[in-house]
C-alpha cells in the first residue's frame, strides 16, 4: 500500500490580537480555527479545538501583550495551552507565531541576581511541543538561539519603510540609543538617508528613567526619523525628540514596530515634540489612541508570507531580501 500524504495548514489564534490574526488569515486565504479557549472560575484556562488538527501544520498565532481582562503573562500562557493542546492532538507540525515576543527585553543579565526570562519563555514553548517560532523585530538577535528549533526572524522594516519613504524634506534618520544603531542603520540605507545618533544614559537601578544627553549627527534644520523596536513607557523616545528639536531639527517623526505605550505613553507622546509616530499593529492599540499624531501600519502580509513560506518549505529570508538577517 501507498500513501500520499497531503499537507494541510490550520490556523488558530489566541484573543490577545484576533483582528490581526484574522488579516493573516484573509490574507492567506484560510479559514481561523476555533480554539474555543474558556475561563473556569478561579481564572484557569481551557482550550479546545474545533475540528481536528491531526496531521496537520498547525500556526498558533498570538501576540505577547496587555488587553483589557488580559495580562501579557496570561497572553503566553493561552499561546502555551493552545501548542499542548495542538501537540496531544497528533499535529504534525507546531509553529508558534508571536508578532510580539514577550520578555524580550530580558534577554542577559545586566546586573547580579537577575533571570534571563526570554531564555525561559522560549524553554516553555519547547517544552510545550512548538516545533518552530516566528515572531517579528525581537529586542536582540540572540533571542533567536534561546529557542532549540528554527526561529524565522521577520521585520516590519518594508511596512515602515514604504511609509516613511512619502515623507517630505531632507531626511535623516536617528537612532534613539547606541544599542538600536545597526537598525537605524538599516533604515537610513534604505531610505538614503544620512544617521544620527541620540546619546542617552538610563539610570542605573531605575526602571523607565531615561536621559537624554547628546546629539551625533547633523539635524539642524532637517526631518529627523527616529527609528525604535518598541515604544513601552515612550520616556525614550520623547526625550530623543526634545533633544533633537533642541538641536535645531525642522520636524521629528518616529517610528516602531511594536507599540506597548505602558503607563503615561499617551500623554507623553501627545505633549512631546514628536509630529507623527508610526507604528505597527503587532500589539493591539489603546482605546485612546490620538489618531491625529499616530497612525497604526499592518503586518498580516509580511506575516502572511512567512507563514506561506514555511508550509510550502520555502526560504523566508528571500521575502526581505536578507535584510531580516542583518
Amino acid at each position: 500500500m501507498e500513501l500520499v500524504s497531503k499537507k494541510r495548514l490550520h490556523l488558530v489564534s489566541g484573543r490577545s490580537n484576533l483582528p490581526l490574526a484574522e488579516a493573516i488569515a484573509e490574507r492567506l486565504g484560510e479559514p481561523l480555527g476555533d480554539a474555543n479557549i474558556a475561563e473556569f472560575a478561579n481564572g484557569e484556562l481551557h482550550c479546545r479545538f474545533g475540528e481536528s488538527v491531526r496531521g496537520t501544520d498547525v500556526f498558533i498565532i498570538q501576540s505577547h501583550g496587555t488587553v483589557p481582562g488580559m495580562s501579557v503573562n496570561d497572553a503566553i500562557m493561552e499561546q502555551l495551552i493552545m501548542v499542548d493542546a495542538a501537540k496531544r492532538a497528533s499535529a504534525k507540525r507546531i509553529t508558534v507565531v508571536c508578532p510580539a515576543f514577550g520578555y524580550a527585553r530580558q534577554d542577559r543579565k545586566s546586573e547580579g541576581r537577575e533571570p534571563i526570562t526570554a531564555k525561559l519563555i522560549a524553554d516553555m514553548f519547547a517544552a510545550a511541543g512548538a516545533d518552530r517560532l516566528i515572531s517579528i523585530d525581537l529586542h536582540s538577535g540572540q533571542i533567536q538561539g534561546f529557542f532549540d528549533g528554527p526561529v524565522d526572524h521577520l521585520t516590519a522594516m518594508p511596512v515602515l519603510v514604504e511609509r516613511l519613504a512619502a515623507l517630505e524634506g531632507d531626511l535623516v534618520v536617528v537612532s534613539p540609543d547606541a544599542g538600536r544603531v545597526k537598525v537605524a542603520e538599516r533604515y537610513a540605507n534604505q531610505l538614503h538617508a544620512d544617521l544620527a545618533i541620540v546619546h542617552k544614559r538610563r539610570l542605573k537601578g531605575v526602571k523607565n528613567t531615561v536621559e537624554a544627553l547628546d546629539v551625533v549627527g547633523e539635524v539642524d534644520g532637517r526631518t529627523c526619523v527616529l527609528i525604535d523596536d518598541m515604544i513601552d513607557t515612550a520616556g525614550t523616545i520623547v526625550a530623543a525628540a526634545d533633544q533633537l528639536r533642541d538641536k535645531g531639527a525642522a520636524e521629528v517623526v518616529a517610528a516602531c514596530t511594536h507599540g506597548v505605550f505602558s503607563g503615561p505613553a499617551m500623554d507623553r507622546i501627545r505633549a512631546s515634540s514628536i509630529s507623527r509616530l508610526f507604528v505597527t499593529d503587532t500589539l493591539t492599540m489603546p482605546a485612546d489612541l490620538p489618531l491625529d499624531k499616530i497612525e497604526v501600519l499592518s503586518v498580516a502580509g509580511v506575516v502572511a508570507d512567512a507563514i506561506d513560506a514555511v508550509f510550502e518549505d520555502t526560504s523566508v529570508s528571500e521575502i526581505f531580501g536578507g535584510a531580516n538577517q542583518s
